[in-house]
């Protein structure tokens, strides 16, 4: 049955990171090239916004203000649009459709698509540097997104799935290249109103291990519907995993093993949370990325 509060609410802040962005990202153009139409065309107007979506929810979850999550909401989206254009780029994915529109390099070319996501990266840092938080708030924030975002977080992550293309992967491997490649940006997300609200050590580390549960999750149901759904469902191209084979949860696990092993993510993830918070919306979130279609 279908929450309609959650939705209304995930409809409501959808809309509010998108405003959000459109305040951020540079408007007008510079006198040479497409640079500023091509960093809009890809932050704005489209996705499901769950970076975003967990941001809000762990900021209402400790009470921080809508201010100071809106800058949080959208330097997740800035890193997570950034790395969409380079993921898709023909060096890397090669993929031509995105969010059921083609992908930045396909409308504007390979060095100016490039240039949009170099641009947007430093964009997302001065937006939560912004925030209405102590100094030392936004260093701790800043930190994470920059952990989240590097070597040892969503590039790295990216870097082992291209070196591992037709290769064997064990369920731990493959589990640790995820936590890199996607979980360290959800848990960036979680995580980033709490840092700039300077909550404390056990506030932090029970949001931790939810996101975490849940950035496997996410790329576990991926998986799944990569195996599964078709390209209109998914607004970019579906089968590439089995295509390029790549190790994926389906191709280790199985389909239904993987879909169990979702919900299993799922469970563990809710019961990480807190009692003392205000945590409705991380478990509706929580939800509904193990049962999402697209």
């Amino acid at each position: 049955m279908a929450n309609t509060g959650f939705d209304h609410w995930a409809i409501a802040h959808r809309y509010r990171v998108e405003v959000a962005l459109v305040r951020w990202t540079p408007a007008g153009e510079l006198t040479t090239g497409r640079l500023l139409e091509a960093m809009r065309y890809s932050a704005l107007g489209g996705g499901k916004r769950l970076r975003a979506l967990l941001a809000y929810a762990s900021a209402e979850a400790i009470g921080a203000t809508a201010d100071l999550a809106d800058h949080a909401a959208a330097a997740v989206e800035m890193i997570h649009a950034y790395s969409l254009i380079h993921d898709d780029m023909p060096c890397m994915d090669n993929d031509a459709l995105r969010r059921g529109k083609p992908t930045s390099h396909v409308v504007f070319g390979e060095a100016t698509a490039m240039l949009a996501g170099d641009a947007l990266q430093p964009l997302a840092f001065a937006v939560l540097l912004g925030a209405p938080a102590s100094a030392s708030g936004v260093v701790a924030a800043s930190h994470q997104l920059a952990e989240a975002s590097g070597a040892y977080g969503m590039a790295g992550g990216q870097a082992i799935d291209l070196a591992n293309v037709g290769q064997p992967m064990t369920l731990a491997a493959l589990e640790e290249m995820h936590a890199m490649k996607t979980g360290a940006m959800f848990e960036a997300a979680v995580l980033l109103p709490a840092l700039l609200a300077e909550e404390d050590e056990a506030t932090l580390t029970a949001l931790t291990a939810y996101a975490q549960k849940i950035g496997l999750t996410f790329q576990v149901v991926d998986d799944v519907l990569d195996a599964t759904a078709d390209s209109a469902t998914l607004g970019k191209t579906a089968g590439k995993d089995a295509a390029n084979d790549k190790p994926t949860f389906v191709s280790l696990m199985g389909i239904d093993a993987a879909i169990a092993y979702a919900h299993r993510l799922t469970t563990e993830a809710i019961t990480a949370l807190p009692e003392h918070l205000n945590t409705t919306n991380l478990t509706q979130l929580a939800r509904s990325m193990a049962e999402r279609t697209a």
